[in-house]
């Protein structure tokens, strides 16, 4: 079984990427390949102080239960599907603290990115394709972007309210640039299951 995780990339109250992630959930467990399991993580369910571990996560040594419960969360899954909107042109800070919780809990899996704003949060995927790169995570080229203009539907909502949202109504277009995606984060997930059981291989014997 692979097991790929959605993360979600906003922790703010009035969050599109909660409807983004859930549509990303019911998607991919339609359409995912056939023995691939997906689960939600949303970041607010974690609550992380922006980071506060005395020692770099390089060294694997957690002070903090909360660091504890996110690592072993995050090194339960095989890939990962981050839902991330664009902040000031670049990563939302809640994600990037998140990822930076971690290190080796990231090394030799798949990231595929489904990136939703104004330009579809193309600028913040870059970003996190530099920081895959960094933490061993093997990114895949197929992108899903979403636009908060043609993507949502604001009918009969009061735009004045600076809380709105809108109603997520995607095109039907991402749903398969979804599924290749998951395909592709599928494939390069499995194929680096023998490079994962060589690292946790080669650290136990340092450990023993």
């Amino acid at each position: 079984m692979t097991r790929l995780a959605i993360v979600t990339g906003s922790t703010r109250t009035h969050r599109r990427g909660e409807a983004v992630a859930d549509w990303v959930l019911t998607t991919a467990r339609k359409t995912a390949p056939e023995g691939v399991e997906v689960e939600l993580v949303d970041l607010a369910d974690f609550a992380l102080p922006v980071l506060d571990e005395p020692a770099s996560a390089a060294w694997g040594v957690y002070a903090h239960e909360h660091t504890r419960r996110w690592s072993e969360a995050i090194a339960a899954f095989d890939g990962y599907v981050f839902v991330t909107p664009e902040y000031n042109h670049g990563v939302p800070g809640p994600l990037k603290n998140a990822i930076d919780y971690l290190y080796s809990e990231w090394h030799h899996k798949a990231v595929g990115f489904v990136g939703y704003g104004i330009n579809g949060g193309v600028r913040a995927v870059e970003q996190l394709r530099q920081i895959a790169a960094e933490l061993k995570l093997a990114d895949v080229a197929a992108q899903v972007a979403l636009n908060t203009f043609t993507d949502f539907d604001y009918t009969g909502i009061d735009l004045t309210d600076p809380t709105v949202t809108g109603v997520f109504a995607p095109d039907v277009r991402h749903a398969d640039d979804l599924a290749t995606l998951l395909d592709e984060v599928t494939v390069w997930s499995r194929a680096l299951a023998p490079v994962r059981d060589r690292a946790t291989g080669e650290l136990a014997a340092t450990q023993s």
